[in-house]
């Protein structure tokens, strides 16, 4: 996949934003834009102006968004970002469309693999790159930490365009040679059928999460 964002006209250094939903699609996409590039995963539920605003900031030469989808993110494009479309096909491969596929070097460990942002609480959101030794050592201390193995299944409640999502949830299974399960959202009411359905052996989540579910286990 990173050779179809070749394809497109992304390079080293060059920024690849997303505007996914949690899914197979923006796993795969970020990491074949951190291999190509560099990825800069956002928020799909932004309004224009915050489009606008973060791949502005991002500089971002490609902007990948749902078939059909992600109106406000290509309104927000400029003229010199690529919109490339991504789609999942019934045999459930994942393709860039209209991208041709071209061969690509592996990229550096101090290179920067991901650009995400502060949360602008206090002031404008700041840039934060992570390099790929970044997440390498990040994804290895979770997996140690947690004994994580190939035998794990991870349920990643949280946005993939956040660092709990990618790193802790995603890159730190993949890490051990796990399995991660990753549904649209977090549900409160689907959130152990999925759990005993796909035999989930941890999850990571925030706080809040966490007491919505142990609120509605005492409910029950």
């Amino acid at each position: 996949m990173s050779g179809r964002l070749y394809g497109v006209g992304v390079g080293p250094g060059d920024r690849v934003a997303m505007a996914l939903p949690n899914g197979p699609e923006a796993i795969v996409m970020f990491l074949a834009a951190s291999m190509a590039g560099t990825a800069a995963p956002l928020n799909p539920n932004y309004k224009l102006e915050e489009f606008r605003f973060y791949l502005g900031d991002t500089g971002a030469r490609a902007l990948v968004v749902p078939r059909g989808g992600g109106t406000e993110a290509r309104q927000a494009a400029g003229p010199d970002t690529t919109v490339v479309e991504i789609d999942r096909d019934a045999a459930g491969e994942i393709r860039l469309e209209g991208a041709a596929h071209e061969s690509c070097s592996s990229p550096a460990d101090d290179e920067v693999a991901l650009v995400l942002h502060t949360s602008g609480t206090t002031s404008r959101p700041k840039r934060v790159p992570l390099t790929h030794a970044n997440l390498t050592v990040s994804a290895k201390n979770i997996a140690d930490t947690y004994k994580l193995t190939a035998e794990d299944v991870s349920l990643c409640v949280m946005p993939l365009f956040h660092v709990h999502g990618l790193v802790g949830s995603t890159l730190a299974t993949f890490y051990s040679g796990g399995t991660v399960v990753v549904p649209p959202a977090f549900n409160a009411l689907s959130f152990w059928p999925l759990a005993e359905k796909y035999r989930a052996t941890w999850f990571s989540a925030v706080p809040a999460i966490h007491l919505m579910l142990l609120a509605r286990a005492k409910g029950q």
